[in-house]
């Protein structure tokens, strides 16, 4: 259960990018909560993105930001240069994890205990999910494989998500009334994933992002938490 309720809502985005700003003064709006993942190696860095042929702006967060612009959600590690963890090496593995963790752990002054796997396709497997589980002081490690699926999961180093929130809109909100109509005896899970700079697309999609966190919010029998504060609940 989640703090006495039995259906969770929780984001994750990942790079710590500029528009998390907006992103978050939208979930702010409407008490919902993060987990924000970030390769402290790439703070400050400003790699803009082509997305269907329109340049994008991905102003990373520089490290004096983190703690005042994420204090009201959970920041969580995405790698120390967001390498494809597949090819590392078992101690670049390590490195990669730790460094990050000891860097945003120093920033924002608590624990860091959660991850999301950086790079798009095939970006984990066993191997790479032992050694974080084995190695490392991560607890939970969200892989970017969407399941359209509210339930739980055993292993918490390969965490599938429900729906990626752009990529596949449609669903987004299908789930969404889905999700708000549910009645369970059993805890469920509605785990929403992306990066903030996708809205940057077009203002529609900041006002899909907007109606849907409208319609999702605020409900007596859903709690709204950080991936750790859902993932972690009662483990």
């Amino acid at each position: 259960m989640f703090n006495g309720k039995m259906k969770a809502v929780t984001f994750s985005y990942d790079d710590g990018v500029m528009q998390d700003v907006r992103l978050i003064e939208i979930l702010d709006k409407y008490n919902l909560k993060a987990t924000f993942n970030l390769n402290a190696g790439n703070f400050g860095t400003k790699p803009d993105l082509s997305i269907d042929g329109k340049i994008i702006k991905r102003d990373l967060v520089r490290a004096d930001e983190v703690k005042e612009r994420y204090k009201n959600h959970e920041v969580a590690v995405h790698t120390l240069t967001h390498p494809n963890l597949i090819d590392c090496s078992d101690d670049e593995v390590v490195r990669q994890v730790e460094e990050d963790r000891k860097i945003l752990e120093a920033l924002v002054g608590y624990d860091v205990v959660g991850m999301a796997y950086p790079c798009g396709g095939i970006n984990n497997d066993e191997r790479v999910a032992r050694i974080v589980r084995e190695k490392t002081k991560i607890k939970y490690a969200r892989t970017i494989t969407s399941t359209l699926s509210f339930d739980l999961q055993d292993n918490l180093y390969q965490v599938n998500p429900t729906v990626h929130s752009m990529a596949d809109m449609d669903n987004w909100f299908r789930l969404a009334e889905a999700f708000i109509e549910l009645k369970t005896d059993t805890p469920k899970i509605f785990y929403i994933w992306g990066h903030s700079y996708e809205f940057d697309y077009s203002e529609e999609r900041w006002g899909m992002l907007e109606d849907f966190c409208k319609l999702i919010s605020n409900r007596e029998d859903i709690f709204y938490g950080t991936n750790k504060e859902v993932l972690l609940a009662g483990r």
